[in-house]
């Protein structure tokens, strides 16, 4: 076999790609287990951003390559979100570039400012890919702690003693994954003088705004920002539209005309039903989050009491499809989610996949009907 490449030998293959295989096979040989681990909307998207998809693809003339920004009308309906959900004023032309999912603009935005040896800031507990992209591009991370006495929130005394020289992105990610935890005023405004002090492209992960959360908020609604930040934005959680692959870079023209050199190079434009389909769901009203998030409510009740059941704690003004929960002492988080998943038939996911600080934690997704979630209180009560 020809040698892999170098780049390879510190990046794994992404957990929930391994572990999903382990819960395929025992489901082949006759488990009923109920995965509680990824966040894979079980939602449809509404029924007019079907419609449209479908409306599109019975044009002959768009089956050809797209532009690599996408349609002028896209990037003006990501805009206009913007400016109806956010208070963001953003120039469709220039300030807005759509992805072939937000998960692509990771390795994008590293591939256009990392060299090997540059350094980047990445939270612990934090969205694993992260830490792998930087690997991936030769760069090497730097872990900033997020721990609950905190409340998940960076320590900005504790980066200020770190040698931030070689620094040159540092990600965020408010609502955050994995614990829940919104953003406040104060935190954005330190953050974007921190990164100002430090000469460091701020990039805040934004897919979770619209879950559960009444107050979205997006980092470019604050003064400054532009000059520092960047926003990735996701249609995969928001709008039932995982699949689809929708996301989005927004901020400032000099940093997303870099992005575009990279983005141009690695894909051929994102099919126009797919841009059609996401115009429809970008203009759809409040109501839509409104109705989806009844849905997210009453699971999270359930995930409550599952919760309860097993001792645990959590906190419930966190937000998001996920509820990130304490184990009580004496149980690691890889044994809980083992117990759990041979015991019970049961997912969920042990917080150490997402960094060191998510020992005695676990996540436990709202992506499951509230039949299947009554199924598993069942099967946790029955101890």
């Amino acid at each position: 076999m020809v040698s892999v490449a170098d780049r390879l030998n510190d990046v794994k293959e992404y957990y929930f790609s391994k572990k999903l295989r382990e819960v395929a096979l025992l489901k082949s040989k006759g488990k009923p287990i109920i995965s509680l681990g990824i966040g894979s909307p079980d939602l449809a998207p509404d029924d007019r951003v079907s419609e449209a998809l479908s409306n599109a693809v019975d044009k002959r003339t768009i089956h050809g390559y797209q532009s690599y920004q996408g349609l002028p009308e896209l990037r003006g309906a990501m805009a206009t979100f913007y400016k109806t959900n956010f208070d963001v004023v953003l120039d469709s032309n220039t300030e807005v570039l759509p992805l072939m999912g937000s998960k692509e603009g990771i390795m994008h935005v590293s591939m256009a400012f990392l060299n090997a040896g540059d350094q980047v800031l990445i939270p612990n507990p934090g969205y694993p890919t992260y830490s792998s992209v930087t690997r991936l591009v030769g760069a090497d991370p730097v872990f900033y702690d997020l721990v609950e006495k905190n409340n998940w929130l960076p320590n900005f005394e504790e980066l200020e003693k770190l040698d931030l020289s070689k620094v040159k992105i540092m990600w965020v990610n408010y609502p955050h994954m994995p614990t829940g935890v919104k953003s406040n005023d104060e935190m954005f405004r330190s953050l974007i003088s921190f990164a100002k002090k430090h000469s460091i492209l701020l990039v805040n992960d934004n897919p979770y705004s619209f879950v559960l959360n009444d107050h979205p908020v997006s980092i470019l609604g604050y003064d400054g920002a532009k000059e520092v930040a960047l926003e990735l934005n996701s249609m995969s959680k928001s709008f039932n539209m995982a699949g689809w692959r929708v996301g989005m870079f927004v901020g400032a023209k000099k940093y997303l005309d870099e992005i575009l050199k990279v983005k141009s190079n690695m894909d051929s434009g994102m099919f126009y039903g797919i841009q059609q389909g996401a115009i429809e769901a970008l203009s759809l009203s409040k109501e839509w989050f409104q109705n989806i998030n009844k849905h997210y409510y009453r699971r999270r009740k359930i995930v409550y009491q599952i919760l309860d059941s097993m001792d645990c704690v959590y906190d419930r003004s966190h937000v998001g499809m996920f509820v990130w929960a304490k184990l009580p002492i004496g149980i690691t988080s890889e044994q809980m989610t083992d117990k759990m998943l041979y015991d019970k038939n049961v997912f969920i996911t042990p917080g150490t996949v997402f960094g060191s600080n998510g020992e005695g934690y676990i996540r436990l997704s709202l992506c499951v009907s509230e039949e299947h979630l009554e199924q598993v209180l069942v099967r946790v009560k029955a101890k």
